[in-house]
């Protein structure tokens, strides 16, 4: 509060030496100048005296100004004391309230700390029993996930172990499958017989992935007689309900194919294209010349199927004649290849599980009705023994009312013998109270 007074006296003092500066300066150019005009030495008079009556202005204005201070600093000093005072007051408060928390939260934690004490003994006392009850399911649950969880861990270690052998064995057979296809591709080419049986084999991985079963729904070979006597023995005979066949064969015509697809010039090729189109057209016509259907032992349809396992090499006999499917329906052979084939199987697959399901459905019919016939029966001999039993209910009253029911006690066979014993007649034994009551 100092620094406002200071000021003023500063500012006092630079105005009063700037008006005592200029009041010398205009008397010194008065001086100066004394031979001028009298004009001029009115007008320097007059100046002088409004400076002068400025300087006046000014020092009455700066003793206005410290008045003004003086009582700012007065009222200041009664301000100072009031916030002191306030400031001491609310310290006195402060620490009275500090006071008083501490006491209160002191208060609350001994509260706390025994409500809790009384709650923990009251629950140890009434929740025991029913949390030992919660527990020791759990605690046994936990025991038990426990074991479950070795016993699988165990379970799953063996398996990577034997996964680990499956693998390298896989990878082993996956090699000798490798060189296995190279000789089988190798003999293909030359051996008629061997492309034969591969067809064959082809055929029955292809029936069996479409559900059926070997000798259940399908035949390898079956051998079979004709109107002449001659052996005749179709690749494979497919049963259908109610007694039906399906008769596939299956031919491999791969030589000339093979030497088609590793041709290098169009002449080469368009030969090999036509000689493997006649090996196809001679497979039809032997199949057709066979008469498979015909067989009394077989009941089919009136064509045959006839499987190409290698469907590029149909495919490309079709493409560059398509008259050789039409040739082979005019002779009752349709030609199938493998995705062809497979759909139809899967298609009597389903047929023979409709079949099952249709036997199933039957024979739960036809043991519900044995089941109720015999529970008919059940029933009536519950009904012939309820009969017996009450049978024998109505004798044993019968039976008791000969031992005791009479109008006078020594009528009846009780009061008979009881008196026979009182004559003195020697007995270990005597009659229950309740049969010796007389009316």
């Amino acid at each position: 509060m100092l620094e406002l007074p200071l000021l003023f006296l500063l500012l006092g003092l630079v105005i009063g030496a700037t008006a005592a500066w200029l009041l010398a300066r205009f008397r010194m150019e008065a001086k100066i100048n004394a031979p001028e005009t009298i004009t001029q030495h009115y007008l320097y008079k007059d100046l002088e005296k409004r400076y002068t009556e400025q300087i006046a202005g000014l020092q009455k204005s700066l003793a206005d100004k410290e008045e003004d201070l003086l009582i700012s600093e007065k009222q200041n000093a009664r301000l100072r004391e009031k916030v002191e005072s306030l400031t001491e007051k609310l310290n006195t408060q402060q620490a009275h309230f500090d006071q008083l928390q501490k006491q209160a939260q002191s208060s609350f934690e001994n509260i706390a700390h025994r409500l809790f004490d009384e709650n923990s003994k009251k629950l140890s006392a009434t929740h025991q029993e029913k949390l030992t009850a919660v527990l020791t399911p759990l605690k046994e649950k936990i025991r038990e996930f426990e074991q479950d969880i070795e016993r699988k861990f165990r379970d799953e270690t063996k398996d990577i172990i034997s996964l680990k052998k499956e693998i390298e064995q896989l990878r082993n057979l996956n090699e000798q499958l490798s060189s296995d296809a190279n000789n089988l591709a190798s003999a293909l080419k030359g051996n008629t017989k061997t492309q034969g049986d591969w067809g064959e084999i082809q055929l029955e991985i292809l029936l069996e992935k479409a559900g059926l079963t070997k000798n259940i729904h399908f035949r390898v070979q079956p051998s079979f007689k004709n109107e002449n006597g001659q052996d005749r023995r179709p690749d494979f005979i497919i049963h259908l309900p109610a007694k039906k066949h399906l008769i596939i064969d299956s031919k491999v015509s791969l030589t000339a194919y093979e030497r088609f697809f590793n041709a290098t010039s169009e002449t080469e090729k368009q030969t090999h294209l036509k000689d493997h189109i006649a090996s196809l057209r001679n497979h039809i016509r032997d199949l057709s010349s066979k008469n498979y259907q015909q067989l009394y032992q077989i009941n089919s349809p009136d064509y045959l199927l006839l499987f190409v396992p290698v469907e590029p090499a149909f495919t490309a006999a079709i493409q560059a004649d398509s008259r050789l499917f039409l040739e082979a329906l005019d002779r009752n052979v349709v030609i199938v290849t493998t995705s062809t084939l497979l759909a139809t199987m899967r298609t009597v697959s389903y047929i023979w599980r409709q079949e099952k399901q249709k036997k199933s459905v039957l024979e739960i019919a036809r043991q519900s009705g044995r089941l109720y016939d015999k529970f008919v029966a059940f029933v009536d001999d519950l009904k012939t023994v309820g009969k017996k039993m009450d049978d024998a209910q109505s004798a044993y009253h019968q039976a008791m009312n000969k031992l005791s029911d009479s109008k006078k006690f020594g009528d009846t066979l009780i009061g008979r013998a009881q008196k026979i014993k009182q004559l003195g007649a020697k007995a270990s034994k005597s009659l229950p109270d309740e049969y010796l009551e007389e009316d």
